[in-house]
C-alpha cells in the first residue's frame, strides 16, 4: 500500500504552508489543550452566580418571584429554551400547571388568619391563627404539621420539589416558608435544603455536570452547544461530557462502556477456557490437555476421552480406548468451539493493538520534560534558529494522533463485529466499509510511528543543517497526521455511523487543537454580549400578552431563526443587562 506520507502534494501545498499552520497553534495551546469559550468551569463560588443567570431571565420575562422561577426551571431541568418553547406553544396557564406553580391573584398569602383560632386539617387540633401558615395555593395548616412535612421530605431527598400537604394539590411550597419553619427546629436541615436547591442547577441540568475527578475537585463543567463532546476541567482531567468516563473518541459512549466491561470482567477468560479445556464428566472442572494422548485424567481420578469428553476406562492403545468409540461427527459442539476460538482471536487482535498504542501514548507522554530540556539546550546555543515552537507543537500533535489511533481499535471491534450492528449491514457492505476504514487506520498508524521516531533522536546534539531537516520533517508529518485524523473521523461520522438506520451512536468531533479546556467564570461585565442582542416576540395564547424572548446573537449553535440555542444575556429589574460572572453580593447590592 502506498504510504500516505509520501504523497506530499496531496496533503500540503508547501513546506511554508505547513509551517504556518502549525506555528499558529502556539497561540492557542502550550503543552495542553485548546482554550475555547464554549465550555465553562463552575466552581462552588460561582455556582450561585451561574444559577441566577437563568433565574433572573425567567423572573423578568414572566414577572415571577424567585421561588416560582426556580420551580419552573427545576421542573424543565434548567432548559430555558424548552421552557420558552412550551410557553409559546401551550401558554402560561399550562406551563405553570405542569410545573406545579400556583399563582392566585385573589389570595393574599401574607395576610394573617382572621379568626383567633382555627382547626388544622392535618392534626385536627385547634391552633392560634398566628401558628398557621398559608401557601400560594391557598391551603392553610398549622406550623407544626408543615414543619414535620418539610423535615420528612428533606430527609427523603425531595427538597427541590416539596408539594403541598392538601389532598390532590400539586402546588410546590414556597422555599422561603420552608426555610423559615425548618430552621427553627433543625438549622442543619435548613442548610441542607439550601444546598440541594443550589446544586439542582448541576444535578438537573443536562448541559452542566460535575467533574468526575477522584478525589473530587469541586468543579462543574457547563457546555454551551453540544453535550456529545470532550472537555478538560481546570484540575487537568480530560473526560467525555456525555458519559463522564475518560475521553474515548472516536468510540461512542455505548461502545466504550462495552469495551471497558469486556476488558474488566472475565468474559475472555471464559472464552480461553472454552477453547483450551474440556469439562470433566464427573466433577465438571475444566481440564487442560498437557500431552499427546487423547485419554486424559482429571484430578478427581476420572478418565475421559479428549475428543468427545465422554467418560472412559484407563485401558487404551496408541490408536483407541478400550470399549469406547467417538468417531461420529457432532456438528453443534464443533461449531460452538470454533466460534469461541474465532471470537477470542478477534478480541486479542484488537485488544493487543489498543494496548500497544495506549502504552506508547503513556511512554511518549513522559517525553515532555525531556523535550523541554532538549529545547532549552538548543535555545542556549549560538545559532540562527531561535524559535523551536515547532517541537512542542509537533509533540502535542503526536499525543492527539496517538490517542485517536488507540481508541479506533475498540471502535473497529464493535463496528465490524456481530454485537451491535449485525442487522445494519450485509456481509458484503461490512467488508467494503471495513477495508475502507482499515486503510485509513493503517495510513495514520504509519505516519504516527514516523513522527514518534523523530522525537526519539537526540536532536539537541544535531548540527544546524540536521535541525533544519528535522524541523521540516516534523512540520510535514504533523500536517499529514492531522489530515489523516480528520479523514478517519469523517469516515466514521459519515460512512459508518451516519449510515446506521436502526441505532444511533454519537461521537465527540475531532479537534485539531485537542480537547477543549474549560475556562472559569470570571468577573467583569460582558459589554460585547450586551451590544449583540436580538429579540423574538411570542404571543401568549392564554392571556393575549406580548412576551419578549431575548437571545444573544453570534455565538453557539444556531437554530433556524439564527439565534443561539444556549448562550444568552439577561436583564435585571432595572432594565439594564447584568453579567452572570459578577459576584453574587454585587448583584444583590445592585
Amino acid at each position: 500500500m502506498e504510504d500516505y506520507g509520501s504523497s506530499e502534494e496531496d496533503i500540503y501545498s508547501s513546506d511554508q504552508e505547513s509551517y504556518d499552520g502549525l506555528e499558529n497553534e502556539e497561540a492557542d495551546s502550550q503543552w495542553g489543550s485548546s482554550t475555547g469559550n464554549s465550555c465553562k468551569v463552575i466552581t462552588r463560588e460561582s455556582l450561585l452566580v451561574a444559577q441566577r443567570e437563568d433565574l433572573r431571565r425567567v423572573m423578568d420575562l414572566l414577572s415571577l418571584r424567585e421561588h416560582h422561577a426556580r420551580t419552573l426551571l427545576i421542573h424543565y431541568r434548567w432548559d430555558v429554551e424548552r421552557l420558552f418553547a412550551i410557553l409559546v406553544e401551550k401558554g402560561k396557564t399550562c406551563l405553570f400547571a405542569e410545573a406545579g406553580v400556583t399563582i392566585l391573584e385573589e389570595v393574599d398569602v401574607d395576610s394573617s388568619v382572621s379568626s383567633s383560632t382555627m382547626m388544622c386539617g392535618i392534626c385536627m387540633e385547634e391552633v392560634a391563627g398566628s401558628e398557621v401558615t398559608k401557601m400560594d395555593c391557598g391551603h392553610c395548616f398549622c406550623n407544626d404539621c408543615w414543619t414535620e412535612h418539610f423535615i420528612v421530605k428533606i430527609k427523603e431527598g425531595q427538597s427541590k420539589r416539596i408539594r403541598c400537604m392538601a389532598h390532590k394539590c400539586f402546588a410546590i411550597c414556597d422555599e422561603a416558608v420552608i426555610r423559615k419553619l425548618v430552621s427553627k427546629r433543625h438549622p442543619d436541615l435548613a442548610e441542607k435544603f439550601d444546598r440541594f436547591l443550589l446544586e439542582s442547577y448541576i444535578e438537573d441540568n443536562k448541559m452542566v455536570k460535575w467533574c468526575p475527578s477522584i478525589p473530587h475537585c469541586g468543579n462543574a463543567i457547563r457546555v454551551e452547544t453540544d453535550e456529545f463532546c470532550e472537555v478538560e476541567c481546570s484540575c487537568g482531567l480530560q473526560f467525555c461530557f456525555s458519559c463522564l468516563s475518560e475521553a474515548h473518541s472516536p468510540c461512542s459512549c455505548w461502545m466504550w462502556e462495552l469495551w471497558t466491561k469486556k476488558c474488566r470482567d472475565e468474559s475472555e477468560t471464559v472464552n480461553w477456557i472454552t477453547v483450551h479445556t474440556k469439562p470433566c464428566p464427573k466433577c465438571h472442572k475444566p481440564v487442560e490437555k498437557n500431552g499427546g494422548c487423547n485419554l486424559v485424567s482429571c484430578i478427581c481420578g476420572q478418565a475421559f476421552c479428549w475428543l468427545c469428553g465422554g467418560a472412559t476406562g484407563r485401558d487404551h492403545t496408541w490408536s483407541s480406548i478400550a470399549g469406547h468409540s467417538c468417531g461420529r461427527y457432532k456438528e453443534d459442539q464443533e461449531k460452538k468451539s470454533e466460534r469461541a476460538k474465532r471470537d477470542l482471536y478477534r478480541y486479542m487482535h484488537y485488544h493487543n493493538r489498543y494496548k500497544a498504542h495506549t502504552d506508547s501514548f503513556t511512554q511518549e507522554s513522559r517525553l515532555r520534560e525531556t523535550i523541554k530540556e532538549k529545547v532549552a539546550n538548543l535555545e542556549s546555543r549560538d545559532s540562527r534558529l531561535r524559535d523551536f515552537s515547532w517541537v512542542t507543537n509537533g509533540l502535542y500533535r503526536l499525543f492527539r494522533s496517538r490517542r485517536a489511533l488507540s481508541f479506533s481499535y475498540p471502535f473497529a471491534f464493535y463496528m465490524f463485529g456481530d454485537d451491535l450492528f449485525k442487522d445494519e449491514m450485509t456481509n458484503e457492505e461490512k467488508e467494503i466499509k471495513q477495508h475502507l476504514f482499515e486503510d485509513q487506520q493503517q495510513q495514520l498508524e504509519a505516519n504516527v510511528e514516523k513522527l514518534s521516531k523523530v522525537f526519539e533522536d537526540p536532536f539537541d546534539g544535531f548540527e544546524e543543517t540536521e535541525i533544519m531537516d528535522m524541523r521540516m520533517q516534523v512540520l510535514n508529518l504533523s500536517v499529514v497526521t492531522d489530515t489523516l485524523c480528520k479523514k478517519m473521523y469523517e469516515c466514521i461520522e459519515t460512512d459508518l455511523l451516519g449510515a446506521l438506520q436502526f441505532s444511533s451512536h454519537n461521537i465527540a468531533p475531532y479537534q485539531s487543537k485537542g480537547i477543549e479546556r474549560a475556562t472559569e467564570l470570571n468577573g467583569g461585565r460582558n459589554t460585547k454580549a450586551n451590544n449583540n442582542i436580538t429579540c423574538q416576540k411570542a404571543h401568549d395564547q392564554t392571556n393575549g400578552a406580548s412576551i419578549e424572548l431575548v437571545h444573544p446573537s453570534g455565538c453557539g449553535t444556531s437554530d433556524e431563526s439564527g439565534c443561539s440555542s444556549r448562550k444568552r444575556t439577561r436583564k435585571d429589574s432595572g432594565g439594564s443587562f447584568f453579567d452572570l460572572n459578577l459576584p453574587a453580593e454585587l448583584i444583590d447590592r445592585n
